[in-house]
């Protein structure tokens, strides 16, 4: 039977990462602010904490993706991960804006954080398994599409709620994140015909010294290159509104909306993107992406403040339009190029049996980038005497040293031979 792409399902699949980026997408944008305001922690404690996250995915998401792998149960190896994580992950996430005593704020953001990391690797894995090679570009770009969307809501949407009241981005948060949860487990059905040898059995540790030992450096040169271009992105999001109020003078709303005018851009890209990557090849799509938003980021560092909040128009929903704004849009769109076609890359590397895992190793190589990028930014401010611009100048490096190592990739395109069976 010729394989081909369910489009209803893989939409449906895609409220998973919804919820994830839901979640992420408010965290991000309003915790700095409330460590900066109502703790009164300096920047680069700001900056460590904000890592906290990014440390809790890097100990539980790869051995969770292997784990995955192995697990077989009456509803899947990856749907028990999703019904336990996301409600304690909702729970922890309403109480977060409503506690004032930093001990108990640790308590509720450590809650939500090792419960986001028992379940983010296996619904992303969700997606090549039910997705054939040849159209996990494409996938991916529905699944980062519904992500984009569940970002909008948190950017534009929550910065509305927050300047109601600053629960109400977190309290909306935790109920579209259990409601998309229980969607995925409704409607996905995932594959149960793995059969696994005890020589075969999936092993994080086992496919890492694979990869450093392989002669091929291709899987090695592309964790290396997410390492980078997250390393380059998570050090911008993690201090992004402080740095629009800081250095570009707007309020925390406005930074929030700005980040929003990005993932908007990212949305009505996600699709194209993984149209460009199946049909230009994921590896020069991907490289594109990176020069384009290198570029931009630097542009930041360069054009003064005056320039960059230059006011053109006031829209509906996604609010004051700057010259800030069309630096960050072009950023979405090269974002979105690298985004949607590197973990296609990734997984398209091994077999069917060991997808979890190298999700898993997906994940371990952006959340390293991701503990690294906000404390090495942090500590820059903070040595800098406050000086949140060199953010912009720090993050083009990295994303110059993931664009030489995507140079050296020879793997990771559409396989020929795909034996996943019509998914329709």
């Amino acid at each position: 039977m010729q394989q081909k792409l369910s489009y209803p399902k893989t939409f449906l699949l895609g409220f998973g990462f919804f919820g994830v980026s839901v979640i992420w997408s408010v965290y991000n944008a309003y915790v700095p602010i409330f460590l900066d305001g109502r703790f009164g922690l300096s920047a680069g404690w700001i900056g460590f904490f904000m890592t906290l996250d990014n440390i809790a995915a890097l100990l539980i998401q790869p051995p969770i993706g292997a784990l995955s792998d192995r697990l077989r149960t009456p509803i899947g190896r990856r749907m028990p991960f999703i019904l336990i994580g996301a409600p304690i992950a909702a729970a922890a996430f309403g109480l977060i804006p409503v506690v004032s005593f930093l001990p108990l704020f640790v308590v509720c953001t450590s809650s939500l954080l090792l419960s986001m990391a028992l379940w983010r690797t296996p619904v992303v894995a969700l997606m090549p398994d039910i997705t054939p090679s040849k159209y996990r570009s494409q996938a991916n770009g529905v699944i980062n599409f519904m992500g984009g969307v569940g970002a909008i809501i948190a950017f534009l949407i929550g910065a509305n709620l927050y300047e109601m009241n600053p629960a109400y981005p977190f309290w909306l948060g935790s109920v579209l994140v259990v409601v998309s949860s229980l969607l995925v487990f409704a409607f996905i059905r995932e594959p149960k015909d793995y059969v696994i040898t005890e020589e075969e059995k999936p092993s994080l540790i086992k496919a890492l010294v694979t990869i450093i030992k392989e002669k091929e450096k291709s899987p090695l040169r592309i964790l290396s290159a997410i390492f980078f271009w997250f390393l380059a992105y998570n050090a911008i999001e993690a201090f992004f509104t402080l740095y629009a109020v800081k250095h570009l003078n707007l309020s925390g709303a406005d930074g929030s909306r700005l980040l929003g005018q990005l993932s908007l851009i990212f949305v009505i890209m996600a699709l194209p993107s993984g149209y460009i990557g199946a049909r230009f090849g994921r590896k020069k799509t991907i490289m594109t992406g990176i020069f384009i938003m290198g570029s931009a980021i630097l542009t930041m560092f360069f054009v003064s403040p005056e320039v960059l909040t230059i006011l053109y128009t006031k829209l509906p929903v996604i609010g004051n339009f700057y010259t800030v704004s069309i630096v960050l849009m072009v950023a979405g769109f090269s974002w979105a190029l690298i985004n949607i076609n590197s973990l296609p890359m990734v997984v398209d590397m091994t077999d069917d049996v060991h997808i979890g895992t190298f999700t898993g190793l997906y994940y371990m190589a952006s959340t390293m980038a991701a503990i690294l990028g906000p404390n090495l930014n942090g500590w820059l401010i903070q040595l800098s005497n406050d000086n949140y611009s060199l953010i912009m100048l720090f993050s083009p490096i990295f994303m110059l040293l993931a664009f030489i190592m995507m140079a050296g990739v020879k793997r990771g395109e559409i396989k020929t031979n795909d034996n996943l069976s019509d998914i329709s």
